[in-house]
């Protein structure tokens, strides 16, 4: 039987992480639950020990960011695999046993994600992440997991998203904790080394869209810089097999030079646009992935029930 330890990161969001705590002591199938405290002064502690041997809890001294709480609770997880859960988040409760069902039946999987509905702070559903692929459950050899990656047709999206198994995050080097954002593509980046990729077509999880969110307030210039650093990291580790289909790593760049841009153009900075997108405008190459991209943001778009307008505005069509 694959077990399973949920492990829900925090800082100072006792609210919100009693609900992310319930959604995971009500799932179907048997797990360790641990609370990651970074340090909170909200009452956490207290919180997490009230309820006893129901969840195992691990503080970090000082506030480690994201990253370093995510280290600080797979250090006392002792499930095979590890479901990770951010405090403003939350399961399904039949997220797990899906999981597990779908990783038995692919013991040589080592991360398995599945769709999630972004919801605001109401809890009302804003959206659903597109389907990676054909079936209930869709499955990737290792050999094409990065080239899948670099060409963001292998989406394996956010910690709520996402499991990994164990031993293959602990063979990767954890996560990193010199990176304030991305820390989570840069580990899915390292995990998919080790093993093959499942993806569920079935909502699992909630995720909550915070209007002025922690990556929304990151200059442009930043993300798009971190945008190119995860590429370089992804294009490094393409199978073999693949090198023969990649596009140049330069168009790679461009491509995301014209993303950027766009993003800013919607925040109506112009001059900042056209600084970003410069070094794309005349590349070919990067106009047809920019376009093949937005195809596939369209048919994303499309599933929401709300005015795409709305989504742009709480960032969640960038």
């Amino acid at each position: 039987m694959t077990t399973f330890s949920i492990v829900i990161t925090t800082f100072n969001r006792l609210d919100l992480v009693k609900r992310a705590v319930a959604s995971a002591l009500a799932q179907t199938y048997p797990c360790q639950v641990v609370i990651a405290d970074n340090a909170s002064t909200d009452g956490t502690q207290a919180y997490a020990e009230s309820l006893g041997q129901q969840v195992a809890y691990v503080r970090n001294p000082t506030n480690r960011n994201h990253s370093g709480a995510v280290n600080a609770g797979t250090t006392v997880a002792t499930g095979d695999w590890i479901k990770l859960l951010d405090d403003d988040d939350y399961l399904a409760p039949h997220c797990i046993a899906t999981m597990a069902e779908a990783i038995d039946q692919h013991p040589q999987a080592v991360i398995c994600s599945c769709r999630a509905a972004q919801v605001n702070q109401e809890g009302r559903e804003l959206s659903r992440t597109l389907a990676p692929g054909p079936g209930r459950v869709f499955y990737v050899p290792q050999s094409a997991i990065h080239y899948g990656m670099l060409l963001d047709q292998v989406p394996f999206g956010t910690p709520v998203q996402v499991a990994v198994r164990r031993d293959a995050l602990a063979q990767s080097g954890g996560w990193d904790e010199t990176m304030t954002s991305c820390d989570d593509i840069d580990s899915w980046i390292r995990v998919a080394e080790h093993g093959d990729a499942l993806f569920i077509n079935e909502c699992l999880a909630y995720r909550t869209v915070w209007t002025g969110g922690y990556d929304q307030k990151i200059q442009l210039q930043q993300r798009l810089a971190t945008n190119i650093l995860i590429k370089s990291r992804i294009y490094n580790r393409v199978s073999p097999d693949y090198r023969d289909h990649l596009p140049p790593r330069s168009a790679i760049e461009r491509y995301l030079h014209l993303h950027w841009g766009l993003v800013a153009l919607k925040q109506r900075r112009i001059g900042t646009a056209l600084a970003l997108a410069a070094p794309g405008l005349i590349s070919p190459h990067a106009w047809k992935m920019l376009l093949q991209a937005r195809r596939q943001r369209v048919h994303a778009d499309a599933q929401s029930p709300i005015p795409k307008r709305v989504l742009v505005e709480l960032g969640v069509t960038d």
